[in-house]
């Protein structure tokens, strides 16, 4: 390709990254600082792009070059939000919620979840379950010094700001039509979590505890109703005030890892998790291309326990129920 054609065929990429009612002209003047005349210049290709024009557009809008470069190599590039610094719990997850508005700016969506573990926005469910969580990945897993020392209590730790932004992650998620394929073993993480902080005493008390495990019980009865009626809603409501359709498969093969699939207007966005809470982001078609595949072979393998499947989601759930009620012994 001529210079100008690849120039013209980034910003065909930048367009593909943005919702239909954001203006990329808008934009791109706004990054770049120049006028619009200039801007059209550039995407016309009548004036070449500089290389820090170029840095900038690609760090702003999260684009890699080799996909528009169209370079045949192994290379993939993945966006790493918070590797650069470590992230207070709460930013973390309004950087979650951002991203679920940015999914619901786009008229079509889908996003397709593998889970190993339960999706953070279903811990949000019932406030003593995600104050739980919540404390949790605070203490333990970012090792947080303010909760060196503190065992966990809902009288002291209702963590109300990090419930708030959890509600909104959650309204969010209920916008989003989506395909989730668990496993037996999905509900395992958490349920570790709770075996290890009633082990070590780090519940403040008997009530704590109890409370967590009946809302750990409440939250798996709310997802069981959304998988019977086959739609997302929130707590409190019913499948009358539904916001999308939702899908759920058991897979008894394979456990895989946490991974995200997105698709808006036609572009595939993939999110794989590491380091527990942080996730990797890409766009790369190859890449995007080869996951959906995998993600589709594993839904052919697996049981579809959402609408119908009455007796298998029953028992489904009841097994679940049944590893909450062993915490309790």
């Amino acid at each position: 390709m001529e210079s100008s054609e690849l120039q013209q065929a980034f910003f065909i990429t930048v367009k593909n990254s943005l919702p239909a009612h954001i203006s990329m002209v808008d934009k791109i003047a706004e990054v770049l600082n120049i006028s619009y005349d200039s801007v059209y210049r550039r995407i016309r290709g009548e004036k070449p792009i500089s290389f820090a024009e170029l840095k900038r557009l690609c760090e702003h809008f999260h684009i890699s070059l080799d996909q528009v470069l169209q370079l045949q190599s192994d290379t993939v590039v993945f966006h790493a939000p918070g590797i650069n610094g470590k992230t207070e719990f709460i930013e973390y997850i309004s950087g979650i919620l951002a991203q679920l508005k940015f999914f619901n700016s786009f008229g079509k969506k889908e996003m397709m979840y593998l889970c190993k573990d339960l999706p953070i926005w279903h811990f949000y469910t019932y406030p003593e379950i995600g104050a739980f969580k919540t404390f949790c990945w605070i203490k333990t897993i970012q090792n947080h010094p303010d909760l060196k020392n503190k065992s966990f209590s809902l009288e002291h730790f209702s963590f109300d700001d990090c419930n708030k932004i959890g509600q909104q992650i959650l309204a969010e998620y209920c916008k989003v039509p989506s395909i989730e394929l668990w496993n037996g073993e999905s509900l395992n993480s958490s349920l570790l979590q709770v075996k290890y902080y009633k082990d070590a005493d780090l519940f403040d008390s008997e009530e704590d505890f109890q409370s967590v495990l009946d809302s750990m019980d409440r939250m798996l009865d709310h997802f069981q109703r959304q998988a019977e009626a086959g739609i997302k809603f929130m707590p409190g409501t019913t499948e009358l005030s539904h916001k999308a359709t939702f899908q759920l498969y058991v897979n008894e093969v394979i456990l895989g890892n946490n991974t995200i699939l997105v698709e808006l207007d036609d572009n595939k966005h993939c999110f794989i998790n590491y380091n527990v809470l942080n996730y990797l982001m890409t766009k790369d078609k190859r890449f995007t291309e080869a996951a959906y595949q995998s993600f589709h072979t594993l839904v052919s393998r697996s049981t579809m326990i959402s609408g119908t499947g009455e007796k298998y989601r029953n028992k489904f759930f009841r097994d679940l129920r049944e590893k909450v009620r062993a915490l309790r012994k």
